[in-house]
């Protein structure tokens, strides 16, 4: 309980085992999927054949590497463009829904914050089928009632984007909130006292201290959203976002074009967080400074 105290041999050992177990369990997969990225065989399990990059830059009839798979291609652009509309609805709103949430008092107001909490204890499966559900029964409704033809309600990306947005609005709210709850609002009333008006003060001080959780909620909106599979795979139509695509390739029979795929993935989710938390230190050094 008290850091300065010496801690036995078996406790210092147990406290080591157990870290270092840790790491092995997180990292070992990540390490052992960019590996066989490199394998000099057309499938992505052992034995190790020896390294080639034909996973990559190949572009013959017997292999062909990530850079000219025109179907991997096309899935990272249509991830990427569901993640951006995701990303920018889930900023937008959550941060109203903060506003809403830490700046005003209601009737119900409790109970609105839980509820809004629901998604993300309800499994991604589930409320895939939901809101499908929910979604045909209004174009079918539409359709036979006023001869109505909602595309945007049937299987396809809107939805999809739709299905994202319900539970990463969830935690774009939280990440916001919970800067909004920390900020001294002695400097809003300060601005007021000198003749600002509410946008001005929204614009140049509200908003720029909100910044970096806006950036941060938008950073982890983009990633979920990229990443999603369960909720992706219920709502998907013909445009299929690469989580789907590799899981269908995968049943199919997978080569180490998937490891890739991956590797890249996880390259750019790692400079992604770098680059965040160099924004976070940068920040930090101004303040302090």
């Amino acid at each position: 309980m008290i850091p300065s105290l010496p801690r036995p041999p078996l406790q210092r050992f147990g406290l080591g085992a157990f870290v270092a177990a840790f790491f092995v369990f997180l990292f070992v997969p990540l390490v052992v999927v960019a590996v066989f990225a490199f394998n000099n065989a057309d499938y992505p399990t052992p034995p190790w054949m020896g390294v080639t990059f034909d996973w990559f830059t190949a572009n013959t009839d017997a292999r062909t590497g990530l850079l000219f798979d025109a179907e991997l291609l096309q899935a990272i652009g249509v991830s990427a463009w569901v993640a951006v509309w995701v990303t920018l609805l889930s900023v937008g709103v959550g941060t109203c829904n903060a506003f809403l949430l830490e700046r005003f008092e209601f009737p119900g107001k409790s109970a609105i914050a839980l509820l809004s909490m629901v998604p993300l204890v309800i499994p991604g499966v589930i409320l895939g089928i939901s809101i499908l559900a929910f979604a045909s029964r209004i174009a079918n409704f539409a359709d036979e009632t006023w001869g109505l033809e909602l595309d945007f309600l049937r299987p396809g990306l809107p939805l999809v984007i739709l299905g994202q947005f319900c539970y990463i609005v969830t935690i774009a709210t939280l990440t916001v909130s919970a800067s909004l709850r920390r900020f001294d609002r002695t400097l809003e009333e300060a601005a007021y006292n000198l003749g600002a008006s509410r946008l001005a003060v929204l614009w140049t001080i509200t908003l720029p201290y909100l910044r970096p959780s806006m950036i941060g909620a938008a950073a982890m909106a983009f990633l979920m959203s990229f990443e999603n599979f369960n909720t992706t795979l219920m709502l998907v139509g013909s445009d299929a976002p690469l989580t789907v695509l590799m899981y269908g390739r995968m049943r199919e029979g997978a080569t180490p074009v998937l490891n890739a795929v991956s590797l890249f993935l996880m390259i750019a989710s790692a400079l992604l967080a770098v680059l965040m938390l160099w924004r976070s230190g940068a920040r930090a050094s101004t303040e302090s400074a």
